[in-house]
């Protein structure tokens, strides 16, 4: 009586990075720490001091002054930038990582994906309520919205690659940046559509 052997799961390797896409995590990750420090120092001054000025209030449209004392700016009853700092914190770190040639798991990626997903989603509600509901555009926030939309493109697909994307994805994850840039455009015709008024008066 033979005794059947136990099967073998097949062990995943770990996710290869390339420099560039090391680099750019670590780039994209320190430049979205420093957008929510940023925020969140003006932040603390502007609570501290209700005459302060915010160093990103350029003019009536670009106005971060304008955007922090909205409800939108503490979704969670905490100020929105200690979220990022949190985030991107994860994301530098996981940059260090990357760029020193240390490996990480597909699950790992796969989290950052995700959670960087859910991040850009976060990101398309505070670009709406910008536009349409305070009417007015933080500069800094705007930097955290074009980085983590850069950076969900760049984890997915670490996250799904080399051979984890089906076939009816392959269209998709070929043409990401490409679909980035289009986003891009569509957000500066957004935004110059819902402030043409003022944009028309600088000329």
């Amino acid at each position: 009586m033979s005794i059947a052997a136990p099967a073998v799961e097949p062990v995943v390797p770990p996710v290869t990075v390339t420099p560039s896409r090391a680099w750019a995590v670590l780039i994209g990750g320190v430049i979205g720490l420093a957008a929510s420090v940023t925020l969140t120092v003006e932040k603390i001054r502007l609570l501290t001091d209700s005459g302060y000025v915010p160093s990103c209030n350029l003019n009536p449209v670009l106005s971060c002054g304008s955007v922090m004392v909205t409800p939108q700016a503490s979704v969670l009853g905490f100020p929105n930038p200690l979220m990022g700092i949190v985030s991107f914190t994860v994301v530098v770190v996981t940059g260090v990582l990357a760029v020193t040639k240390v490996p990480l798991p597909r699950w790992y990626w796969t989290g950052l994906a995700v959670g960087t997903l859910a991040g850009a989603g976060f990101v398309h509600w505070l670009i709406f309520q910008s536009l349409y509901r305070i009417g007015a555009l933080c500069p800094y926030c705007m930097v955290v919205w074009a980085v983590t939309l850069c950076l969900s493109v760049i984890f997915a697909a670490l996250a799904f690659e080399p051979g984890g994307i089906r076939n009816n994805l392959q269209h998709l994850h070929r043409w990401r940046w490409t679909l980035a840039a289009l986003w891009f455009v569509a957000l500066f015709l957004l935004i110059f559509i819902r402030f043409q008024d003022y944009w028309l008066t600088l000329f």
